[in-house]
């Protein structure tokens, strides 16, 4: 990723990030399946309980989305990251097929690599 994007963040915005990009691998991506290349998260998990599941995991990734605009995400990438949590969680509200989606589709790390795209550094680095 781009150096300059590092050298703009804050101390503070460095620690935000460190800490959304911890937050979305434990939403999305945590724990694998053994034998198989399937990773999946808390989000996942959360899922199974019908929407009460889906709605405390996307107040979570909603946190992500409000540090993101904290940090200086631009709004356009902002309204993409909503749009990510609300397609997460109306799909996550459907038992069954919700829990599968959220295997696949993995809106906080998707909102992880924006966060990314904009500020033009890799959050795994800071």
């Amino acid at each position: 990723m781009a150096a300059f994007g590092h050298n703009r963040l804050t101390d503070k915005d460095r620690k935000r990030a460190k800490r959304v990009h911890r937050l979305a691998r434990l939403l999305d991506s945590q724990f694998r399946i053994p034998g198989t290349d399937i990773r999946f998260g808390l989000d996942s998990l959360f899922g199974l309980v019908p929407v009460v599941g889906d709605t405390v995991t996307a107040g979570m990734a909603a946190y992500i989305i409000f540090e993101a605009f904290r940090i200086g995400v631009s709004r356009r990438f902002i309204a993409r990251m909503l749009g990510n949590l609300v397609i997460d969680w109306v799909i996550g509200t459907i038992p069954i097929v919700g829990d599968l989606f959220d295997i696949g589709f993995k809106a906080n790390e998707r909102n992880i690599r924006l966060m990314e795209k904009d500020l033009g550094v890799a959050l795994a680095d800071l």
